[in-house]
């Protein structure tokens, strides 16, 4: 059957309801999920929100502690550049009274060097003057040990000369051994 002037049949009208009540139901199911979709990225958003505002509290946090600990570093190393510079002062202190002390020594001896010279020339002319007499000494010492060597051969003579005869000659052999025994030590000195 026919409706009148909408040139449809009832059965056509209800299959078009169909479709259209399964179209509006898939429009429904995804307007549905596009919901929970959305409401999930909402959920999603606010969640993120949270997050970022929680973020940002850590980052401010963060921040401080940052500016704290540079603080607190830069107070400690002026703490110790400080101390640096105070050990410093001191350690150019004691170079400058060092560096003093070596200049007045210095001046010192500058101010000595003539006398010393003159004094290492007289030392010098004393040793030379002790090495002259050594000399004088030592040439003496040769003569006297050569005369003692001559004695000591005419002792030797005159020993087994008089040996064996009286207590008198005994003596003077007695004698000529003990030049003799002086000159053999005399040799040490030639």
């Amino acid at each position: 059957m026919r409706t009148a002037g909408l040139g449809k049949t009832s059965e056509q009208w209800r299959h078009e309801i169909r479709e259209e009540k399964a179209n509006t139901d898939r429009w429904e199911r995804k307007f549905r999920e596009a919901q929970e979709r959305n409401e999930d990225l909402e959920k999603s958003l606010s969640e993120s929100r949270k997050e970022r505002g929680e973020l940002r509290a850590r980052v401010t946090e963060l921040e401080k502690s940052l500016h704290q600990y540079q603080n607190r570093n830069t107070a400690i190393e002026l703490r110790a550049s400080l101390s640096k510079i105070e050990e410093m002062k001191g350690r150019i202190g004691e170079l400058e009274a060092s560096l003093q002390n070596c200049e007045m020594r210095i001046q010192f001896f500058e101010a000595n060097k003539d006398r010393w010279k003159e004094q290492l020339h007289h030392v010098q002319d004393q040793v030379r003057n002790r090495d002259y007499l050594m000399g004088e000494a030592i040439t003496q010492i040769r003569e006297v040990a050569d005369y003692l060597q001559t004695l000591a051969v005419q002792a030797d003579t005159l020993s087994v000369k008089y040996e064996l005869e009286s207590d008198r000659r005994q003596e003077l052999a007695s004698l000529l051994k003990k030049i003799k025994t002086l000159s053999v030590r005399t040799r040490f000195f030639l």
